[in-house]
């Protein structure tokens, strides 16, 4: 039997997951990290993107996240974030919306915005919208 860790991903509204793993990859805020059991302890921010968990037994599940913050203990690897949503539960047509938004308000030159706030809501949308396609694509078989 494989080592495990215990996973949890809690956003500001609820606990998504909290389950045994095996692994887990985050989109750290320097690149991704891959996390095994008895991993070093250690925190780091996280960028919006993708956790992929490998479950006790070899399942697998996508959690997308914000960003936020990720501590590491050696059976007990914690991830915080404003948003974090199962992949399956991500809208298409939201984030579609948003990306459209963002992009616009970041092309409109004579408005007054926060040029960081539009880019960070862009980043998270396109984020979103690459998890749906590479879900669609694993349902699909290619």
């Amino acid at each position: 039997m494989a080592m495990t860790m215990r996973l949890n991903i809690v956003s500001a509204e609820k606990e998504i997951f909290s389950h045994l793993a095996e692994m887990v990859i985050v989109p750290g805020a320097q690149g991704d990290l891959g996390i095994m059991p008895q991993h070093s302890q250690l925190l780091s921010t996280l960028k919006a993107g993708e956790v992929v968990i490998t479950e006790q037994g070899g399942g697998k599940e996508s959690i997308y996240v914000s960003g936020g913050i990720l501590e590491v203990q050696p059976h007990v690897v914690t991830i915080l974030s404003d948003t974090a949503l199962r992949a399956s539960d991500l809208d298409e047509v939201s984030a579609q919306k948003a990306k459209e938004r963002a992009e616009e308000i970041l092309g409109d030159q004579e408005t007054k915005i926060d040029f960081a706030k539009a880019e960070a809501q862009l980043a998270e949308a396109v984020v979103q919208l690459k998890m749906i396609e590479k879900m669609r694509k694993q349902q699909s078989g290619h």
